[in-house]
């Protein structure tokens, strides 16, 4: 399960982000997956269940935002559904691209953070 892995380096960034800006706690994350990534969702989750006790961001809210697979056609100049292959058949003029523009990302897209009282 690679996923553990992704969430060890996710909260690794999230920690120096936390660090750097003097938080407190970590409150919420919020991830890009593209569908064609290859990052199974529900395994995420479990690991940032698994991996996240301890951490800054232990009882954070952790979401995912998807991201569909769209390929662009050259011919039309037209962007379109994508399906579970890499090379897929525009619907608007019938030829073939292997043009994907999105489906693939694993980014790490915001941090809400709860920074450290400021002295008075």
């Amino acid at each position: 399960m690679h996923e553990v892995g992704i969430m060890e380096s996710t909260l690794a960034a999230v920690r120096r982000e936390a660090l750097a800006r003097n938080a407190a706690h970590v409150d919420r994350i919020v991830l890009r997956i593209g569908v064609l990534s290859g990052v199974e969702p529900e395994a995420l989750r479990f690991a940032f269940e698994a991996c996240s006790p301890g951490t800054l961001a232990e009882g954070a809210e952790f979401d995912i935002e998807s991201v569909p697979a769209l390929a662009h056609c050259p011919t039309c100049e037209r962007d379109f559904a994508a399906g579970a292959g890499f090379i897929c058949c525009c619907p608007g003029c019938g030829n073939y691209s292997g043009d994907l523009r999105t489906g693939r990302e694993l980014e790490l897209r915001s941090i809400e953070f709860t920074p450290h009282p400021t002295p008075p």
